[in-house]
């Protein structure tokens, strides 16, 4: 079942009753009208059916009650900044019933492992960044598709990060000294707000899957509570690189990040992938390959499932 992404831009008022979201508005609340208008203006979302809320306004006030009901249903709750980027995520503390014995499988898995790991989610990525180049610029692709068949257990040669820089020197030609930096000129800012959605799914379904999102297979920032989740987000970041190139196009290059905007980018769970020879969509196919991953990790299969973008 596919799971809806919330995002609420404007003031409200977020609580629980009988298992579903009620939504009011604060200006409806406090108006002088009639109960029955008011009534009118509530909104209710059964829990069930929520996979993200994304929460982009100060004045949203959230009852402890609702917040332990969607952490209890594998809800990730994404908090964004004065500027609209998302800068916190809350995620369940449990997500599987054997999750102890799949994080201790996760913990012991050995060096060889991880590195193979690395090199399959490398090489999908690059072909899946080839992909992209080729089918939004016409790009030449070959040396990419060699790069990723050149990937080294661990990638020992850094090919992904070769990849990237050719990658990004061609996917936004028209726009001079594009470079991808957090803080760089947009679409920097869709691109971040893209991601973040992104690394919220993936956190989510590792959760899911009974992982610990911050323990790595390469990512292993200290101060990164979320590593195995950018790991695994990599081969999905061109999915979010495909969508930006098309707003980019239909003449979305701005430094606001506006309602139309977001509304574009959260259908990012809900597009089309290829994985395993069917379509699907992202937030499915992400559990398929946290759920491989948690396999290779318990010893019964040596391939994370990942998708791929056909050239």
């Amino acid at each position: 079942m596919i799971k809806r992404t919330l995002c609420f831009s404007n003031p409200a008022y977020l609580s629980l009753k009988n298992a579903q979201m009620v939504i009011k508005l604060p200006e409806v609340e406090k108006a002088d009208v009639a109960e029955l208008i008011k009534a009118e203006a509530v909104r209710t979302i059964p829990i069930e059916d929520i996979g993200v809320v994304v929460l982009d306004n100060r004045q949203i006030t959230i009852t402890q009650g609702l917040a332990e009901s969607l952490l209890e249903n594998n809800c990730a709750i994404i908090t964004c900044d004065s500027t609209h980027l998302p800068v916190g995520l809350m995620l369940p503390l449990c997500g599987n019933t054997t999750q102890s014995e799949r994080f201790r499988a996760q913990i012991d898995a050995s060096l060889p492992l991880k590195k193979q790991l690395w090199q399959q989610t490398v090489q999908c990525k690059i072909r899946n960044q080839a992909a992209v180049l080729q089918n939004t610029r016409n790009a030449i692709v070959k040396n990419m598709l060699v790069w990723a068949g050149e990937v080294k257990s661990g990638d020992s040669d850094n090919l992904e990060g070769r990849a990237a820089a050719y990658y990004w020197r061609n996917l936004f030609p028209d726009i001079l000294g594009f470079t991808r930096d957090r803080e760089g000129v947009p679409p920097n800012n869709l691109l971040n707000y893209g991601y973040a959605i992104l690394r919220a799914v993936v956190a989510r379904a590792l959760v899911g899957s009974g992982l610990l999102p911050t323990l790595g297979i390469h990512h292993h920032n200290r101060y990164n509570a979320y590593c195995l989740a950018d790991d695994i987000m990599e081969p999905y970041r061109p999915y979010v690189d495909a969508l930006v190139c098309q707003l980019v196009a239909d003449g979305h290059l701005t430094e606001e990040l506006t309602v139309e905007l977001k509304r574009e980018l959260l259908q990012i769970p809900t597009l089309d992938v290829v994985i395993n020879g069917k379509r699907s969509p992202l937030m499915i196919a992400v559990s398929m390959t946290t759920a491989s991953l948690q396999k290779c990790y318990a010893g019964e299969i040596r391939k994370i499932v990942y998708p791929s973008i056909p050239l």
